[in-house]
């Protein structure tokens, strides 16, 4: 028997728990036609070191099958220097055969409601052009953008041609970890990344860096640098520390890695308003990525302020 249930116009809507886990992987892989596994997605939904887990709702049809989600993942960003709670927005998904039914506007609301009784003070996210409408009528406010800037690597593309099977994606993980192994920076020495006072940004602690390893992504030392990598379609830097006085040197020293790597490009997607942005803006020009929307749950700061790198977006 599931607990905490309503019916509501032939649905029921449930908040998120650990047991409902497995809906959501069903209606993951019936909506994108993807597979999640359970051990992913406990991972990614372990919020714990925030104190706060499981803000969503799953709404449920009359055959108690799963046929809606909307839920935030709890994180802190600094403000001042000063934490606040808020929220990514993350895996908003509706069954085909459920929407445009209402339960997008239904479980957001009841999230919101939610994260006002958990103090959750801020709700951000990075929408696909499906999804930015309807957050508009929900009074959401896009603040800014990412852009995307890509550097074309001349190598052999190793990790493009173990995509062809899971074997060869075996070896290629193997391999790319003896690469980096020289690079890599001890979870206890995590904390690279520091807050400037000015902006209003992901407070990037140990405890959040160490969360989100459920993507394989690694602190690495390059040069006087620290960075936040990802493998995936090239080397996806999330974050970089370290580089002011060197930015050049630092470019080069990733191009040189991603060349032992095999991957065929370096990319960084940062916001329009930060210094990197503009370091990044003299070497190659950028691509519009995503926009960057929030909703405001009595936060009580400079919108403005608020900037982003890729390592804040959940796919990261």
């Amino acid at each position: 028997m599931r607990s905490a249930a309503h019916l509501v116009e032939n649905y029921r809507f449930e908040r998120l728990s650990h047991q409902g886990l497995t809906d959501l992987a069903w209606l993951y892989k019936a909506v994108y036609k993807k597979s999640l596994s359970l051990d992913y997605l406990a991972a990614k939904y372990d919020s714990v070191y925030t104190g706060h887990v499981f803000i969503g709702y799953i709404a449920y049809d009359q055959n108690g099958l799963p046929a809606a989600y909307y839920g935030v993942i709890p994180c802190f960003m600094s403000v001042s220097g000063v934490p606040l709670l808020a929220a990514q927005s993350a895996d908003t998904m509706t069954h085909p055969d459920h929407q445009k039914k209402g339960l997008f506007f239904e479980l957001a609301t009841m999230t919101y409601v939610l994260c006002r009784k958990e103090h959750i003070r801020l709700v951000y996210g990075f929408p696909n052009q499906n999804s930015t409408t309807g957050l508009f009528k929900l009074n959401w406010q896009k603040i800014g953008e990412l852009e995307r800037f890509t550097f074309p690597v001349n190598t052999l593309p190793l990790e493009k041609i173990a995509r062809q099977s899971v074997f060869s994606q075996k070896l290629y993980r193997r391999y790319a970890g003896i690469i980096l192994k020289k690079y890599i920076i001890e979870n206890q020495n995590l904390t690279k990344f520091p807050t400037p006072s000015e902006h209003v940004v992901l407070l990037k602690s140990d405890q959040y860096i160490q969360y989100k390893t459920y993507n394989e992504s690694r602190t690495i030392k390059i040069g006087n640098a620290c960075a936040w990598i990802k493998i995936q379609n090239g080397l996806i830097i999330g974050d970089i520390s370290g580089f002011d006085n060197d930015f050049e040197e630092v470019i080069l020293q990733l191009k040189k890695l991603c060349v032992k790597l095999g991957v065929h490009q370096l990319q960084f997607q940062e916001s329009t308003k930060n210094r990197l942005h503009k370091l990044l803006k003299g070497h190659v020009d950028p691509a519009a990525s995503f926009p960057i929307m929030i909703k405001d749950l009595g936060s009580g700061i400079d919108v403005s302020k608020i900037q982003f790198s890729f390592a804040d977006i959940d796919i990261f």
